[in-house]
């Protein structure tokens, strides 16, 4: 979050600038930070989402060993 905001934040000067030659550089200005932005967000929604997914994948075809009392003597962990 820190480089982006630094990058963003350096960005702002391009897209919020006016002066000689500031139409040739608003629109880079504007597309960096809206980029910037956008990554980010889709970043602290999507990793999550992600490893929560392959987390019930992992569950899903690699079980932990039940340690009922009932269990026969394989399926309990050799500690």
């Amino acid at each position: 979050m820190m480089t982006t905001m630094a990058a963003l934040l350096a960005g702002l000067p391009l897209a919020l600038g006016t002066g000689i030659g500031s139409e040739l550089r608003k629109p880079l200005g504007i597309s960096m930070v809206g980029g910037l932005l956008l990554s980010q967000i889709l970043t602290l929604y999507t990793t999550p989402v992600i490893y929560i997914f392959f987390d019930k994948l992992a569950k899903k075809y690699f079980p932990e060993p039940s340690n009922e009392p009932g269990a026969p003597p394989e399926a309990v962990p050799a500690d």
